[in-house]
């Protein structure tokens, strides 16, 4: 098989994996492997040349569109629901054991979470952290 086929090969299945996780980070790896794919079209046995030109493109899409993106993020109007989340109540759809998972429902969005005791079905509890798409929980104490 021709070495720009296999490098178009590639490009479609990084894209496909960033319609997955919709990162952006893997977007730059698909174009870095059509601009290797244009290389090996070009010369077909420079293959480190092909390789270099890919890293290079996918390097340079990477650190110059990193603080575009924080740029976009921190502008106004634009707001990161896991952030919001700290500090929440929740109600427990599946029950919370340590060292598992159960799934809590926060305003009209469930969660996978976590928590260090064991937490039960319908009962309160609060949001503590986010991480990318598991929160971690405590019993709701209301305050007297």
């Amino acid at each position: 098989m021709e070495m720009w086929a296999i490098w178009l090969i590639v490009a479609g299945i990084l894209l496909v994996l960033e319609m997955m996780t919709m990162t952006f980070y893997l977007l730059w790896l698909c174009i870095g492997s059509l601009v290797a794919a244009v290389v090996a079209l070009v010369a077909p046995e420079a293959y480190f040349w092909q390789v270099v030109a890919g890293c290079l493109v996918a390097l340079v899409l990477t650190v110059f569109t990193k603080p575009l993106s924080r740029k976009f993020r921190a502008a106004k109007g634009f707001k990161d629901i896991g952030t919001e989340l700290v500090g929440k109540q929740g109600i427990v759809v599946e029950p919370i054991e340590p060292g598992q998972y159960g799934i809590v429902k926060v305003g009209g969005d469930s969660w996978s979470a976590t928590a260090t005791v064991p937490i039960g079905r319908d009962e309160k509890v609060r949001v503590l952290e986010r991480g990318s798409t598991i929160i971690e929980v405590e019993r709701w104490e209301e305050i007297s």
